[in-house]
């Protein structure tokens, strides 16, 4: 353990606040955590590791260690003070037992232990607490150490002192196992674990961030004297993170698999009025924006002030330098928002007393204090840059340049579009079988490969709620395509007008068409093609249609298995050797409609007139169009029966430095992905 941190400010009971009881946690989890599904579960983690974190934003922790344990359980270390144990006033028991067992108890609230936080982080241990069967804290001061163990929420003894070895360690030990009667699963996703903590620790520059796996060893892990795993030396996974460079390093992890256009990152930390502003960015040739933004280390993905100041002061200074260095002529129309962010890479974080989000979610920031705050720092700074690094400035504004003529041209190609449909009479495509239903929450929308494919499913639809849209061969890559280029394609141009919504600054989600969009493709490597180029689309034009839930991919069987006179369709090849497995006699395999051991049906006919047949025939389906109209109703159209899976973003800077490597430009990155995974992929023979 690391010896005491040199800022060691007195943190007693009386910087705790108890502001009401526990007891609806377990009523109502979803108040607390979002979700009791794999969202909450990892949510437990955030909550403890943020008080962890809160410590090292204080100054006062600069170690913390994550620990996955054998039986779902989680082991979160820091080396920061250590929770107070002294007598709560308000309470007449432990801070430390305050602490884990009453709803907003922290020194986050009106004490003064924390000048800055994450937010209301004082609910995160009770809420951890109440939703465990069991939790253990272990607390490190001066003089021994503490502890105490509850079971859902409830303490199992007063807090209990017993001596160490070593003065010096000091800092909080939470394990805990979350209850599987409150989540619908209890087994933690590592990489998402390692994810969000790496973030973490770009955020904190000089915070020391340990992952650890160790759910293999089977062993029972004791945390007295001894708190950190890697002094048992134990061979399992782990990751550390440890940056010296913020939100600079974070920048060029972003755009680690992107070509850069100018040398040096721009970075600047500064305080203005109590609101400590931290900014890095960096321009890419890229089309696409990666705007990310925090306040006291949240995540604020619908942004807020802290953003708007950002970007206000990006056009002004980017228009003024343009027109002082006279890239812009008198008369020529100044760069605007969209112009000067196309390609960016930024990062703005901000930490303030007492921060105000919108919404219980906190996704997006409220506090006025902290535009004007990021309009001075990030004003100053990279007006500064612009004048000190001049071949920089001249590569940004060239970028800038660029944008804005593809602006007028993507305009130029929209307002032709909309003409076009105007004279048409708005007209859907002639391709689309639309639906007899003008309510868009019932509505869905299937696109199909293919005129097969699409005859079958127009036939064995729902006609009142079901749409068909079939698309001819493989849509356009629009990774790197500007919205000029797209719209002139046929095929994306139809799908744009069936659902409604517009594109680029005309999108209107309120206008959609279908609130269940089905991707249904077929189950071979084209099919595959054409669907990522579809969630391409989506993820790069249209992705408030993901966020919204409206995104589905349907999952069409791999398998018809008949027996005698019974019908089965299996999934997975999992599922077809179970059904084959029950059967076994005899077996003809047939893909395409061509079995292996001639005609079937001829067989039986010939060799087993009269008699009950023993064998068993499976067919593999490639294309939907193989299907009729009956069987794809029964298998991928039925909302009885079918299997949907919904497309959702966990993290949108992980997906779109996936998109950039695997439907970018640079072949390297994308040979260096396919060498990596090449292991996890399931080769179709």
């Amino acid at each position: 353990m690391a010896d005491k941190m040199s800022k060691n400010k007195e943190y007693n009971a009386d910087e705790i606040v108890v502001l009401e009881g526990l007891e609806p946690v377990r009523k109502r989890p979803g108040m607390y955590i979002g979700s009791t599904g794999p969202d909450g579960l990892q949510h437990l983690i955030v909550e403890i590791f943020d008080n962890s974190r809160d410590e090292a934003m204080g100054g006062f922790c600069d170690e913390i260690e994550v620990a996955l344990l054998p039986d779902d359980r989680v082991r979160v270390v820091d080396n920061g003070r250590g929770i107070p144990v002294d007598i709560h006033k308000g309470t007449k028991v432990s801070a430390l037992e305050t602490v884990m067992t009453k709803l907003h108890a922290g020194g986050k609230f009106e004490g003064s232990a924390y000048k800055i936080s994450g937010g209301l982080h004082g609910v995160g241990a009770s809420v951890v607490n109440a939703l465990s069967t069991d939790l253990r804290v272990d607390v490190y001061k001066e003089d021994g150490r503490y502890y105490q163990e509850y079971k859902i929420g409830k303490k199992q003894f007063d807090v209990k002192k017993t001596k160490t070895s070593d003065k010096n360690i000091h800092g909080t030990v939470v394990e805990w196992k979350a209850d599987g009667t409150i989540f619908s699963e209890t087994q933690y996703d590592w990489q998402r674990v390692v994810n969000h903590l790496r973030q973490q620790a770009y955020l904190v520059k000089k915070l020391r961030v340990r992952v650890i796996d160790a759910r293999v060893t089977g062993s029972k892990i004791d945390t007295d004297g001894v708190f950190y795993l890697k002094e048992l030396n134990l061979e399992v996974p782990t990751e550390t993170f440890y940056f010296e460079g913020g939100l600079l390093s974070l920048v060029k992890f972003y755009n680690l698999k992107l070509k850069s256009i100018h040398k040096n990152v721009f970075y600047a930390e500064k305080e203005s009025n109590n609101v400590l502003v931290e900014v890095a960015l960096q321009y890419v040739d890229d089309i696409s924006s990666r705007e990310v933004s925090y306040a006291n280390n949240t995540s604020t993905p619908e942004g807020g002030t802290h953003l708007t100041g950002f970007r206000t002061a990006l056009t002004r200074l980017l228009n003024d330098y343009a027109r002082k260095s006279n890239y812009l002529k008198e008369g020529e129309d100044n760069f605007t928002g969209e112009d000067v962010r196309e390609g960016i890479t930024a990062v703005v974080s901000v930490k303030l007393r007492d921060p105000q989000f919108e919404g219980q979610t906190k996704a997006k920031l409220g506090s006025v204090e902290a535009r004007s705050a990021v309009e001075t720092v990030f004003g100053d700074a990279f007006g500064a840059f612009l004048e000190e690094k001049p071949d920089d400035a001249r590569e940004i504004v060239g970028k800038v340049i660029l944008a804005l003529k593809a602006r007028k041209a993507a305009k130029a190609a929209k307002d032709s579009v909309l003409r076009k449909g105007a004279l048409e009479g708005m007209t859907l495509p002639g391709k689309l079988a639309d639906c007899q239903t003008r309510r868009a929450s019932e509505a869905e929308l299937f696109i199909v490969e293919g005129e097969s494919a699409g005859g079958s499913s127009k036939q064995g639809r729902d006609r009142r709620t079901q749409a068909i849209l079939p698309l001819k061969g493989k849509i356009l890559n629009v990774e790197r395509a500007r919205l000029d280029k797209i719209l002139s394609s046929v095929e994306i141009k139809s799908l744009i007008i069936a659902l409604g919504v517009g594109v680029g600054d005309s999108f209107d989600i309120s206008k959609l068409r279908y609130h269940k969009i089905i991707i249904a493709t077929d189950a071979d490597v084209d099919g595959s093609h054409i669907r990522t180029l579809l969630l391409t689309l989506f993820y790069r034009h249209f992705k408030s249609l993901i966020d919204g839930g409206h995104i589905y991919i349907a999952q069409p069987p791999l398998f018809q298995i008949k027996k005698g006179k019974e019908i089965f369709y299996a999934y997975t090849e999992e599922e077809k050797e179970a059904l084959v497995e029950k059967e076994p006699r005899v077996v003809s395999e047939e893909e395409n409609g061509e079995g292996e051991e001639g005609n079937m049906e001829g067989e039986v006919a010939e060799g087993l007139e009269g008699k009950k047949s023993n064998r068993v025939h499976v067919q593999r389906y490639k294309g939907l169009g193989e299907m009729n109209p009956e069987q794809l109703w029964d298998t991928t159209m039925d909302p009885a029966r079918r299997i949907l899976k919904k497309v959702g973003v966990e993290s949108a800077e992980e997906a779109s430095r996936t998109f950039d490597t695997l439907m970018g430009s640079e072949v390297l990155p994308r040979k260096l992905f396919i060498q990596s995974h090449a292991k996890l992929a399931e080769i179709d023979a």
